[in-house]
């Protein structure tokens, strides 16, 4: 049976893994929504190929460039805030919500509103408005299917266990490509989104490369997997075999095992609740050797530390870490600030002692998230 199927984000490394296996499984879908944040030959190149309803730019200024991209085809051309959120209230089967940062928020609501299917790829949605996003979850009957390897591991871990039956948690992280390195202060771009097993886009490089991606995990498994944030672990495991572990209250452990590529976690939501063909190859455990695990060193990458804390505090706090986090990864990509700086401004933001109120409607956490980068922007100028 052919189902719908709309990606947010659909230039970025996520969706371009989604379409890889759409296209592989032609019959099986019908593209209804295509979204990018810029790139409009590249949108409009896939809206083509996939005989998209519509394609959304985000960039407003875009948008004649983008209907002229488009023209003498039957898609739709569309750009803004508003038509984001269009796109993603759409009657599909299934969303892929692969926006990057807190701009995903909003389409990502817009979504669960209708109560759709969502793939959440985007992390920073469910750390910046997680009781927000949770409560609407359960009042629009929506159901969220986690992408992040780790926490889509979690997900196939608990299939046939009950959360009450948990002991533990445990993230895995890669470590990043920074973890022996140890002039941080002089890390360039460059070195921080050369990631040794993932291939991503240049802002999660630079938040594996911190820990924050790590972090915002963290505060994201507190959301989808409420055990309490005492039993959620991490472990840095550099060869990204075991993705996550869930240790269960008789002393059984159950780990997901992959190759280090997004297009497995995509398949397990694509195809949820069956499995589908992908193109990897068997893992061969033989070939790979060993598998080794380490504490994460907090004192060289606090991130974790600080989305722990953020998450402990809640409220305005996760919001408040995101968005600083943001702003401080675009400063350092720019040549702004050093890489050492990233954790310092967004532990700078949170330490300042107004912090909001915690935000009960979206307009409420998109407020936090503005404040908090105005915080941050203010703070990266008089450093």
């Amino acid at each position: 049976m052919t189902r719908s199927i709309t990606i947010l984000g659909a230039t970025g490394s996520v969706g371009a893994s989604t379409l890889d296996l759409v296209r592989r499984n032609p019959s099986d879908w019908r593209v209804t929504a295509l979204t990018a944040h810029s790139n409009v030959e590249e949108l409009a190149k896939l809206a083509r190929e996939f005989g998209a309803e519509t394609a959304v730019i985000a960039d407003e200024a875009r948008y004649e460039e983008l209907k002229q991209a488009l023209a003498g085809s039957d898609v739709e051309p569309a750009a803004g805030r508003a038509a984001l959120c269009e796109a993603a209230a759409r009657p599909v089967d299934i969303v892929m919500a692969a926006i990057v940062g807190c701009a995903g928020l909003g389409p990502v609501m817009a979504a669960i509103e209708q109560g759709t299917t969502i793939a959440l790829a985007n992390k920073e949605a469910l750390v910046s408005a997680g009781e927000v996003m949770t409560a609407a979850v359960a009042k629009h009957g929506a159901t969220l299917l986690p992408v992040d390897s780790e926490h889509n591991a979690i997900f196939q871990c608990l299939q046939g266990g009950r959360m009450e039956e948990v002991r533990t948690i445990t993230l895995t992280a890669s470590g990043g490509p920074l973890r022996l390195v140890e002039d941080l202060n002089a890390v360039t771009p460059e070195q921080a989104i050369a990631h040794p097993n993932w291939d991503m886009g240049a802002k999660i490089s630079v938040d594996s490369a911190t820990m924050f991606n790590k972090g915002l995990e963290l505060i994201e498994a507190h959301h989808l997997f409420p055990v309490g944030l005492d039993r959620i672990r991490i472990v840095v495991h550099p060869q990204s075999v075991i993705h996550s572990m869930v240790e269960y209250r008789d002393g059984s452990t159950l780990a997901q095992l992959g190759p280090s590529d997004m297009r497995v976690p995509i398949a397990s939501c694509l195809a949820w609740p069956a499995r589908m063909d992908t193109p990897m190859a068997p893992l061969d455990l033989a070939e790979i050797g060993e598998l080794t695990f380490f504490k994460p060193d907090e004192a060289r990458f606090p991130a974790t530390r600080l989305a722990r804390e953020a998450a402990e505090a809640g409220g305005a706090a996760p919001a408040v870490l995101n968005a600083a986090n943001e702003v401080a990864v675009a400063a350092f990509l720019a040549g702004k600030i050093k890489f050492s700086r990233i954790a310092l401004m967004v532990e700078s933001v949170l330490s300042e002692n107004s912090l909001p109120p915690a935000p009960r409607t979206l307009e409420e956490v998109l407020r936090v998230d503005e404040d908090a980068r105005m915080r941050a922007n203010a703070i990266m100028e008089t450093a």
